[in-house]
Formats: C-alpha cells, structure tokens, sequence
C-alpha cells in the first residue's frame, strides 16, 4: 500500500496502555482526530522505543504519513510511514475551549449505543467519542498478575534471534513493562436507558495505579481507592466523555465490541477548570 502523499496533522488523543505482539513487541495503539474532526487509529507504535523527539502526549499536533493498514479491516486504521513529528500541543486554557472545539463540535459526538454497535456491525465507525447520560460506578477486577506465558517465551525466542526483513530494533532494546493486576470499568447509561460496562484501556488509568501504588507504600487497596477518586469522584464533577474504539478481533462480530479508550472530563461551560496539564 502506498503512504499518503502528504503529511497528514491528527491531535492526539488517546495512548492506550502497552501490550505485547509476537510480531511488533511492546506496542501502544494510538488514535486522534484529524483537524475536521474525523478519526485516525495508528497502530502499531513502539512508543516507549520512539526517539525523544518523536514521543508524544496527549492533545499534542502530531504530523506523519499514514498507510492503510490491510490486515485490519476498521475504516480508521492506519499505519505510519516514516517519522512521526510534534508539531503543537493544546492546552487547557479558556475552559479548554480549542479541545472543546476539535472534538465536541467538528467530531461527531454520540449518546446511544446501539447506534455505534450498528455502526461496528457494518464497518462505518470503530472510534467515536461519546456522552454517557448518566456514570453510575467505576470498578475493578482482578486480573492475572503476570503475562501470558507462552507469549513471553515466543517474544523471548524472537528477542535473540532476529527474523529476517522485519524491522528488529524492538528486539535489540526490548523491556517488558508490568502488566496490570486490574481492570478497570465504568458502569453507565444512555440517552435511551441502555446499561453498559465498558473497560477502559488508556494509558493514565494503568499509570495512575502504578504511581499511587508506589505513593502508598505498595497498599493496593488505597491505590485503587485513589484512582476511582480521580475516575469516579473528580471526573464526574465535570462533563465527561468517552473515547470509545472497538476492538479488532470482535469489531463486526461482538454483541458489543466497544471499550473505553480514553476519557475527556472537560469543564462544565460554566466551571473553572479543575485539571491542570497533569491530565493533558
């Protein structure tokens, strides 16, 4: 597949959190808005491999080429060609009024279900954001502590003994990062009613437990309580959306393949912001 002439400019929205691939290593999956708010996934980036240069964060302009990634049939599934290059960031100034901009006027913004289930059904949308109409609970569940096993020897295996006409700079640098001993979901409605539990997979949740867990001398239970503080307590002060994306192994075919992939706790119009750049 050829790369996109041109550089394309998406704002950066989401960082899920690692996982690992036989093929790629420790990867992150990416997604972002283009400037008229259409969506762009990016996958795969090794993104703690990325020089200095290139790591980006949140509500960051980043520029790149992008290829149609053809073994993932979801319309906003790219992969990048060459480098990928900061070029802004939006900040949170005027009640976050440019992020407010972006992705609540230019991006569709949904509020029933069913509708982006359809939508998965038939292959129109894998990524959206949404607003829930009512967050009743943000909860965790264990999980296994430890990586898949056979998935860690086959990556070790991989790790010393570099395949030919692949890109093998992951395996000479390769570290595993933990795996969370949680998952972590909200529980919500609808503007029609319907109840849903959606796991929400970004990046902050996974570091937020991390950091909380060393902050309270490696207490677990006041590590999660801390983080349904900031999920739970914080966020809903504020006018919370969803970043919702559906998975690809489940994408056409699950009842409901949607997850949270990021969260938006913008400020009420009316409200000071309560988030400094720490949640940027």
């Amino acid at each position: 597949m050829m790369a996109t002439k041109e550089k394309e400019r998406i704002l950066v929205t989401v960082k899920t959190y690692p996982t690992l691939s036989k093929k790629y290593g420790e990867t992150v999956c990416t997604a972002g808005v283009r400037e008229d708010g259409t969506w762009v996934r990016i996958y795969p980036v090794p993104f703690r491999r990325l020089d200095e240069s290139e790591q980006y964060r949140k509500f960051d302009w980043i520029e790149c080429r992008l290829v149609r990634r053809t073994a993932d049939p979801r319309p906003e599934s790219f992969r990048t060609a060459g480098e990928i290059i900061r070029v802004g960031h939006i900040g949170t100034s005027g009640k976050w009024s440019k992020r407010r901009h972006i992705l609540l006027q230019k991006a569709r913004v949904y509020d029933r279900l069913d509708e982006l289930i359809q939508g998965a059904k038939n292959n129109e949308v894998s990524l959206a954001v949404f607003k829930p109409q009512k967050v009743s609970d943000f909860i965790w569940e264990n999980e296994e502590p430890d990586w898949n096993e056979d998935k860690l020897q086959a990556m070790r295996s991989l790790h010393s003994q570099l395949a030919m006409f692949e890109d093998n700079d992951w395996r000479r640098t390769f570290q595993l990062i933990p795996k969370l001993p949680y998952s972590f979901s909200y529980k919500f409605e609808d503007a029609a009613g319907k109840r849903s539990k959606l796991q929400v997979l970004d990046w902050e949740v996974g570091a937020l437990y991390w950091n909380c867990l060393r902050s309270t001398g490696k207490d677990e239970t006041a590590a999660l309580n801390k983080v349904r503080e900031k999920y739970f307590d914080a966020f809903l002060k504020t006018d919370l959306h969803f970043f919702l994306g559906t998975t690809q192994q489940f994408h056409q075919f699950a009842p409901n393949p949607w997850v949270i992939i990021g969260v938006f706790p913008i400020p009420h119009d009316a409200q000071e912001s309560l988030f400094s750049e720490s949640v940027s």
